[in-house]
């Protein structure tokens, strides 16, 4: 159990805690640093923890969860674990070698959660990025309902306990859940989510299928110049959030935060700094108000951090449609 037993029960049964620690860190951070950070969270009281084979840190990870099993810190049926599998393993052959080399590089024998990272299929490979001469990149068309399919071969296979989707749209959700004998629903979609964009349409879709909405980015976004437009306004600077921060004697991060876990949302903190990564776990010490609530609804500005816009030409680019 997380340290405040405040888990959500998925469509196939299992729970996963409501609030995570994200691994994800900008490329001028050494991979060395995710054993240290994970460690520490997983002290501090994280019992989620997201990561990915895009994040180059998967090794480093499964360390820093196996040394706090070895010392007795927790078992690891306490800990639940993300991996994504990434745009160029779409193709369904391509699923379960990817799985079986995140857990290799973890040393673990199975992930709590494995989930599709994004929709756009890219040409397999060792490049994350495949581009070509004029540095495009290059796509790959994959049906996104054989990926699943081989998803679920993955779950029956043992090899994760259950499985999802990130950056989906409604639609693209719809043909999954629609597909021909399905066997298991998507358990989740984990989107970019704060109060900029709070993605509720795209909530209320989930909370009608019984898929958990997963929240990363929760605190705006890290300003990696790849990703994320330099113009945006930075979040943890509203005036709003700022208010009610200091109206519960709280920081803005933490208000953030806790705006999620109140409106049913799973969030990910991410955050490599060892003080608000302990700051982070105190979400569950206070509580909003209805009125608090309502003003941080009014936030909603449709601003997303994370365009990828890098894949804007393949047809399954997912942040055209409204929700």
């Amino acid at each position: 159990m997380d340290p405040k037993g405040q888990r959500v029960k998925l469509n196939d049964g299992h729970f996963i805690p409501v609030l995570g620690f994200g691994t994800f860190a900008p490329p001028e951070v050494p991979e060395s640093e995710a054993l240290e950070v994970t460690k520490f969270a997983i002290e501090a009281g994280f019992r989620h923890i997201d990561s990915a084979h895009l994040y180059r840190n998967e090794e480093q990870v499964g360390q820093a969860i196996r040394s706090k099993i070895a010392n007795g810190t927790v078992k690891r049926e306490d800990i639940f674990y993300t991996s994504k599998l990434w745009s160029t393993s779409l193709r369904p052959e391509l699923v379960r070698p990817a799985l079986e080399k995140s857990l290799n590089n973890l040393q673990l024998d199975y992930v709590d959660l494995y989930i599709i990272h994004f929709p756009v299929a890219l040409k397999p490979g060792e490049a994350f990025f495949p581009r070509d001469e004029n540095g495009k990149p290059i796509f790959d068309s994959v049906d996104l309902c054989h990926t699943w399919e081989a998803l679920e071969k993955c779950k029956d296979a043992g090899l994760t306990k259950s499985i999802g989707v990130s950056n989906f749209n409604h639609k693209q959700l719809e043909k999954i859940l629609n597909k021909p004998g399905l066997k298991y629903k998507p358990v989740c979609n984990q989107v970019e989510c704060h109060p900029y964009l709070n993605q509720s349409k795209l909530l209320d879709f989930c909370k009608s299928h019984d898929i958990v909405l997963v929240a990363y980015g929760a605190l705006g976004s890290q300003r990696i110049k790849e990703w994320v437009n330099p113009n945006l306004p930075f979040l943890l600077e509203d005036p709003v959030l700022s208010a009610i921060a200091k109206k519960h004697k709280q920081t803005p991060a933490l208000v953030a935060l806790r705006y999620q876990i109140q409106r049913g949302v799973v969030v990910l903190a991410k955050s490599y700094n060892k003080k608000r990564i302990k700051e982070n776990i105190q979400v569950f010490d206070f509580e909003l108000t209805p009125e608090d609530m309502k003003a941080i609804d009014g936030l909603n500005s449709n601003i997303r951090y994370n365009e990828v816009l890098l894949c804007v030409g393949h047809p399954e680019y997912p942040f055209f449609e409204e929700y």
